[in-house]
């Protein structure tokens, strides 16, 4: 039996063995989705220990998609330039990774009405979804991207990959503090779509309350009517943000179709077959 995973610290709170494990048994693979928690500390020797198991290939999850690019033998282009890794496979021993958050959410943007080319674009956060959000955006075409970091110990990293993509394409990228109100009322005004990128909203366990008031943006006043908001965050299904924004009369659109999109290009990266995504979609979703 093929053996698959899910490293990440929280990851009790995740939807995709149900979704992975669903799909083997339709499809008929001989395998299995689990979890293995592991901080961004522990990661080395979590690789380790999947490596000697015999697993087949990972997903990896906050905190560790940065960590995980200096413990792949190759990397992915996309992955490459984003410094991300959220899918991992072995090859006679090898580790190959690569990142398909960043696909999952054009398909799942675009699917709910969101499109992404020629769009202006207000993205929260810098960490290894929003880069991955940010490089698919860019190389479908987003016309602006206004990126909102809460640490600017994490900026330098995210400009290393604009100044990469700059030169060879056309959309205008800017860097704003979180913290800094006005230009976030400012940029969202400019845009057309709002992209939740950070953990601010998640349930992180099945004690936390503290997601059900947290929200990266303060209040209603921030949003306008015209304004598509998608969340990449599931757990709630509908966070703090999404409610706000739809007292504004915003559409909204939570994390579960990129969820879903994002797996089934790990599911075939790994089994080189199509994700049964009608399926997984009729019954989970």
């Amino acid at each position: 039996m093929q053996k698959y995973y899910l490293v990440g610290s929280p990851i009790s709170h995740s939807f995709s063995p149900k979704m992975h494990n669903m799909a083997f048994r339709i499809t008929g693979i001989d395998a299995e989705y689990g979890l293995f928690e592991a901080d961004e500390a522990a990661l080395p020797k979590a690789v380790e220990t999947l490596i000697s198991s015999g697993a087949c290939g990972w997903n990896v999850t906050t905190p560790d998609k940065t960590a995980m690019c200096g413990l792949c033998d190759e990397l992915s282009e996309a992955a490459r330039i984003g410094h991300s890794v959220n899918t991992v496979k072995v090859v006679g021993g090898k580790l190959f990774g690569d990142t398909t958050d960043g696909r999952g959410f054009v398909r799942a943007a675009n699917e709910a009405g969101f499109p992404v080319t020629g769009a202006g674009i207000t993205l929260l956060g810098t960490g290894g979804a929003a880069s991955a959000i940010l490089i698919d955006s860019v190389l479908t075409g987003a016309d602006r991207i206004f990126v909102f970091y809460n640490r600017k110990s994490s900026v330098d990293r995210v400009k290393r990959i604009t100044d990469e993509l700059s030169g060879r394409y056309s959309t205008a990228i800017s860097f704003h503090a979180l913290s800094d109100r006005d230009s976030l009322r400012e940029k969202i005004g400019l845009s057309s779509l709002l992209v939740n990128a950070t953990s601010v909203g998640m349930k992180k366990s099945l004690e936390d309350v503290s997601y059900k008031d947290a929200s990266p943006v303060p209040d209603t006043s921030f949003f306008h009517p015209d304004l598509n908001v998608f969340d990449a965050i599931y757990n709630p299904r509908e966070t703090c943000l999404l409610r706000m924004a739809k007292e504004r009369g915003c559409k909204t659109e939570n994390g579960l179709p990129m969820l879903l999109y994002q797996g089934a290009e790990s599911f075939r990266i790994w089994t080189g077959q199509e994700f049964p995504v009608k399926e997984i979609k009729d019954a989970l979703f």
